[in-house]
């Protein structure tokens, strides 16, 4: 074998299989998503409390397939090229002995943002906007290093007990190329979905501001600017309606915060925030207070 042989099989060659339980002490699930489930641990080499997400290898390949001869990285990839204060901090990736993909993350210690605003929390008092400002930092992050989310809603959002926002899944996260923006890749949570996403057109890095809007505006109002999408019928109303005046669930809503969210959920990409930095920017006019 020469060398380059050798080169070529030491840094293609697939990642050796991992025994979990020998390698974690699981501890039970703290989260099931329709493609993983999530399970806090104790990583017996380091000792360190970490969290461990198992993909479903079937649903992921599934997944992947929608992108055959692209070369897109696997999530684990993604995951652990990532380091900024608001991304969940990824360790390590590889494959368990059923072949089922997993990713060792940083433990979290608090909730998740569903969680508060379901709950409407007192905790989130005078904190939106500084929850809506972490989100935007770490989204401007996250398209810098050439990414697009694809599935931002509160959640996929977790709260520390010192108030810190993260990013939390990137399952359904593609490289920011043309050719992964191709029309009719319908992914994402429904209720946070883009018009042009449902359209199945071509879309850009304003997919991810769409649902970044919608998110700051459930965290406002504690509602959804829609119906909540439960058919085909109810998700085309995001299409054809506006979405409701804030002040109808909040009459006392001020105007800068009414017209910051009425502009974040804008069906014509060309008339919401164009970047997560003008989201950021614009959230300096909102009362600190929120």
């Amino acid at each position: 074998m020469g060398f380059l042989d050798l080169f070529k099989e030491i840094f293609t060659s697939k990642p050796a299989k991992v025994d979990l339980e020998k390698r974690f002490e699981l501890r039970g699930k703290s989260g099931q998503g329709s493609m993983s489930r999530v399970h806090p641990a104790i990583d017996r080499k380091t000792g360190r409390m970490v969290c461990v997400k198992i993909l479903d290898k079937h649903k992921t390949a599934e997944f992947e397939k929608r992108f055959e001869g692209l070369n897109k990285p696997s999530e684990g990839e993604i995951c652990t090229s990532l380091y900024h204060e608001n991304v969940v901090r990824t360790f390590e990736y590889g494959v368990t002995l059923q072949g089922e993909p997993f990713l060792v993350m940083e433990w979290i210690d608090g909730v998740g943002l569903n969680y508060l605003i379901e709950n409407r929390s007192k905790a989130l008092k005078g904190r939106r906007v500084s929850y809506l400002r972490q989100m935007a930092e770490g989204l401007i992050y996250i398209h810098g290093k050439k990414f697009l989310h694809r599935d931002i809603c509160p959640r996929n959002f977790m709260v520390t007990k010192d108030h810190v926002i993260k990013y939390i899944d990137f399952g359904l996260t593609i490289p920011y190329k043309p050719e992964f923006c191709r029309p009719g890749n319908r992914t994402g949570t429904a209720d946070y979905l883009a018009p042009e996403v449902i359209k199945r057109v071509a879309t850009d890095h304003r997919v991810d501001l769409f649902a970044l809007g919608v998110s700051a505006y459930e965290l406002v109002t504690g509602n959804l600017p829609w119906e909540r999408a439960r058919s085909q019928q109810t998700l085309l109303s995001h299409l054809n309606n506006p979405g409701r005046d804030p002040r109808e669930f909040l009459p006392d809503l001020d105007n800068d915060t009414a017209r910051f969210l009425i502009k974040a959920v804008e069906r014509d990409p060309n008339r919401r925030f164009q970047t997560a930095d003008q989201f950021r920017e614009a959230l300096d006019h909102l009362p600190p207070d929120l």
